[in-house]
């Protein structure tokens, strides 16, 4: 039997990467995200670094974060419901308004949580 060359692995271009902008803040990197979800929902198709901007991770890594946090206990489901929510409307709780002051701090603590993993990841510079 004859010996081959072997062959090259296809592998993906790296440009794309190279141009990407992680985000400011883990609130930032989640207003994307929910932008996204909520886009894919009412029937867009969300296609890799076709933004603006080009990003260093799909919306799905930021989930993906989140529920490894959710696993760990280190977020509960009223953490992740608080960031549903907020994220939907595009704003974050103002802790000024009487109402808004205990879904602020949920949602201060579900992203100072999630700070860490999307930075480690290059997903918040």
């Amino acid at each position: 039997m004859a010996r081959t060359a072997p062959r090259a692995a296809p592998h993906a271009s790296l440009a794309p990467l190279a141009k990407a902008v992680p985000f400011a803040s883990a609130e930032e990197a989640w207003f994307w995200t929910m932008a996204a979800l909520v886009a894919r929902r009412d029937g867009a198709r969300i296609v890799a670094n076709a933004g603006r901007t080009p990003r260093p991770c799909e919306p799905d890594d930021v989930v993906k974060c989140l529920d490894r946090l959710y696993r760990q206990r280190r977020v509960d489901l009223v953490h992740a419901r608080i960031l549903r929510i907020w994220g939907e409307r595009g704003v974050a709780p103002d802790p000024r308004a009487p109402r808004e002051r205990s879904d602020w701090r949920l949602w201060r603590e579900a992203l100072d949580r999630l700070e860490w993993p999307l930075r480690v990841k290059g997903i918040v510079a």
